[in-house]
């Protein structure tokens, strides 16, 4: 599992590195962001993803989640967190026993490094959607998203992460299938 997450980061690098600063008001397929608040996102979220690979509690900023001021250095900023993401994740010790995200709560690591790994797919799609890209992720990792997601698809949308399902025929590619159960048209 440990390889995963180098497999899902990998595609979004080059989408980051291609934003361009007209593209930051575009809306994404995500409703409740445009490019520059699913950027604060990820910025946002990102040092707590990175210690709950490590074991290490990480409190989200005090800033807003959606706050709009995108900082000037966003670009080598997300590039950085991608990095200490994969490099974090990569360590098979991250996948064992449990972590927290954010909060005290414990949960499985294999959970949590399962969510992780759908996240950078998801708004990485998201991302490149919004700003005309069309990344292409490995079937293996594709095919173990579309598990993790079948699997905690209720508890995402009970707890707000998922929209509700956008049908999806069943042999549609496996990135199609797990953007309908995320809440995404993947026809966009």
């Amino acid at each position: 599992m440990p390889e995963l997450i180098e497999l899902a980061t990998g595609p979004v690098l080059d989408v980051v590195r291609r934003i361009e600063p007209d593209q930051l008001a575009a809306p994404t397929p995500c409703a409740e962001f445009d490019v520059r608040t699913l950027l604060n996102h990820l910025l946002y979220w990102g040092p707590s993803l990175e210690g709950a690979a490590r074991k290490v509690l990480v409190a989200p900023p005090e800033t807003a989640e959606k706050d709009t001021a995108l900082p000037a250095d966003w670009q080598p900023k997300l590039l950085a967190h991608l990095a200490k993401l994969t490099e974090s994740w990569r360590d098979p010790s991250a996948w064992e026993g449990v972590t927290q995200m954010g909060t005290p709560t414990e949960l499985p690591a294999i959970l949590v490094g399962g969510m992780v790994v759908g996240e950078v797919v998801v708004h990485g799609w998201d991302l490149a959607t919004a700003t005309g890209r069309t990344p292409v992720w490995a079937d293996e990792l594709l095919t173990y998203v579309h598990k993790e997601v079948v699997e905690n698809v209720q508890w995402g949308r009970d707890m707000g992460v998922y929209g509700p399902e956008v049908p999806v025929p069943e042999d549609a590619p496996l990135l199609a299938r797990i953007l309908g159960l995320t809440g995404r048209n993947p026809a966009q």
